[in-house]
């Protein structure tokens, strides 16, 4: 049976994301940086190459269907597990049948859904067989590969970066949704607003937009043996979307937050924030990034930036959320406002990359501690003027190795 055939019976509903996937490289939308005319990957296929990668993207952007369409256009075997389902013995499943293939010279694509969650000994019993030929590897991940994916499967493929399908493909893919639904069971009547809603809730998730396209068709009011869909329908069954947020957001949307910060934008910070808190982020996580922005970009510039988002760490730990929200946002916007100075985490790396590079001294011997009985005997202590007594004599603290060296600048 053909890879993609599907049949429809009484005891199966095809969703209509697979029933739409596409067929061809042609009927495939968006990821035009892999796919795009003249693309690598493109050449690739088409010359009948086949090569080990890792597709990593979002929910919903065409791993998997990029994946059967290089088993379709290099007339390879196909064989698909899942890493949440499947272990080491279906892999060696999988090696018997592409040794079984090679004997009457065909090819094998062994695609594995989540890679990721594979564990290393897992990972590892992969890499004789992508190393012999045995197979192409094709994994799929949601999570960014060098964090996930053990070095050695890394260096044995190439990682393709798929990105949310832009706005204007997910407007054709759901109204080719819509058409193919008429087409199968009646005329639906449908407003623009309609498809900018749906491109809008999908934020780039093509099975997402589909699998919404399905239910609000035949949920629309049917009357006079047409349907009609209203925007009041079609936000009852999409009702409130969790946003996407994946461990690499959880690292990228920090990262965004804390420069925002730095960069004194306290509208772009506070939606970094709320993005956060939104996905479920520990608002102690999001408070001690406050903590660190204000000692590390704010510095002595203003000191009460610090106290201030000490206390907003403090105050989250008290009464949680959602009032939590509120002393953090008030942080995010005094740290954001305030004046930057970065003097204080440029002076102890510059003193911490002296050391560490082997400027490791002693301190001189009138600053070394002369509080016991025998100090004086070996000289420690000895020339030391305290400071109160007289505070205009001039002394070194430095040792003479670096007498002349300045941290603050």
């Amino acid at each position: 049976m053909n890879l993609f055939d599907t049949l429809e019976n009484e005891n199966k509903q095809v969703p209509l994301a697979e029933l739409l996937r596409p067929k061809t490289l042609e009927e495939f939308l968006g990821q035009t940086q892999v796919v795009g005319k003249n693309s690598a990957f493109l050449n690739l296929v088409r010359s009948g190459r086949l090569f080990s990668c890792i597709f990593w993207g979002p929910p919903g952007c065409g791993k998997t269907t990029l994946a059967r369409l290089m088993a379709l256009n290099t007339n390879s075997d196909f064989i698909e597990l899942s890493a949440v389902t499947s272990g080491t013995k279906d892999i060696k499943e999988c090696v018997e049948k592409a040794k079984e293939n090679l004997r009457y010279q065909k090819k094998t694509i062994l695609f594995i859904d989540e890679i990721h969650r594979y564990s290393k000994t897992q990972q590892d019993a992969l890499l004789p067989h992508i190393e012999n030929g045995t197979f192409f590897l094709i994994g799929s991940t949601t999570e960014n590969p060098s964090f996930q994916v053990v070095p050695a499967l890394i260096s044995r493929v190439q990682v393709l970066c798929l990105k949310p399908i832009d706005d204007n493909n997910i407007r054709s893919i759901v109204e080719k949704g819509y058409t193919y639904l008429s087409k199968q069971h009646g005329v639906i009547t449908l407003k623009t607003e309609i498809l900018d809603y749906i491109v809008r809730y999908a934020r780039g998730d093509a099975r997402l937009a589909l699998n919404l396209v399905e239910n609000s068709y035949f949920s629309a009011d049917y009357h006079d043996g047409k349907r009609n869909l209203t925007l009041e329908i079609l936000e009852s069954l999409a009702q409130e979307k969790r946003i996407q947020y994946s461990r690499q957001e959880h690292y990228d949307c920090a990262s965004a937050f804390q420069k925002s910060l730095r960069g004194s934008d306290k509208n772009a910070a506070i939606y970094w924030l709320a993005k956060m808190l939104t996905a479920g982020e520990d608002p102690r996580f999001i408070a001690r990034r406050l903590i660190v922005c204000a000692a590390e970009d704010v510095g002595n510039a203003d000191p009460m930036a610090l106290v201030i988002a000490m206390n907003a760490y403090k105050a989250v730990e008290l009464v949680g959320l959602p009032e939590g929200r509120i002393p953090l946002a008030q942080a995010v916007e005094y740290v954001a406002c305030a004046p930057k100075s970065n003097r204080a985490i440029m002076a102890i790396d510059s003193a911490l990359s002296d050391i560490s590079s082997g400027l490791d001294y002693p301190p001189p011997m009138h600053l070394r501690d002369a509080h016991y009985k025998d100090a004086a005997k070996y000289g420690f202590g000895k020339g030391y003027v305290y400071t109160h007594n007289n505070p205009d004599f001039k002394q070194q603290f430095l040792p003479d190795e670096l007498k002349d060296r300045k941290y603050f600048s």
